[in-house]
């Protein structure tokens, strides 16, 4: 059904390609929301990405690959907006976790959110490693196509990029002892 869709698409039907972009659009924009960690950029990198896509779509080789492919523009704009975003100065606050036991239900919520901002505090690169493969549950070699980058190189930066973000979460951690005078 995709492939008829597409193949029709690539032969210049809107309706095809409207319908590939309903099919689509929610897991793309939720992809770009994870990526950049902003919804208005997202927005803006998901349009981008479907516009490139209907411009560039004869120039797909397979149709079965549509979806890969539409993934790849995706991530090229989200770091398209991001290095836009980066020019722009803003602020941001940043709450301080408040100790609880580990039992305690909103322990769980402090966790994800202390992730959540290791998650932000990586550059876009470095999210989309992350994204894709944990989030969206794609294997090295997806994730690899998705990026546009060798296997191994996917591997390395992963592993670096986990690496950085277990590094932030200690240093947050120790931060309230730090603060309050702890040695």
């Amino acid at each position: 059904m995709q492939r008829d869709l597409v193949e029709r698409a690539m032969g210049g039907d809107r309706d095809a390609f409207a319908e590939l972009q309903r099919g689509s659009i929610d897991k793309a924009y939720a992809t770009a929301r994870l990526i950049l960690g902003d919804s208005d950029l997202a927005q803006d990198a998901t349009q981008e990405a479907l516009i490139a896509a209907w411009r560039g779509l004869r120039g797909l080789r397979d149709p079965d690959r549509f979806e890969a492919w539409l993934r790849r523009l995706l991530v090229s704009a989200c770091y398209r907006e991001a290095r836009k975003a980066r020019r722009r100065w803003r602020a941001e606050g940043r709450v301080r976790p408040i100790d609880l036991a580990v039992t305690d239900p909103a322990r769980l919520t402090a966790d994800r959110d202390e992730l959540d901002q290791a998650i932000e505090a990586l550059a876009p690169d470095q999210r989309a490693l992350i994204v894709l493969h944990y989030y969206l549950g794609l294997p090295m070699h997806e994730t690899a196509i998705a990026l546009g980058l060798p296997v191994g190189t996917v591997k390395s930066r992963l592993h670096r990029t986990k690496q950085q973000m277990r590094a932030t979460l200690e240093a947050d951690a120790r931060r309230p002892l730090l603060e309050a005078g702890a040695p």
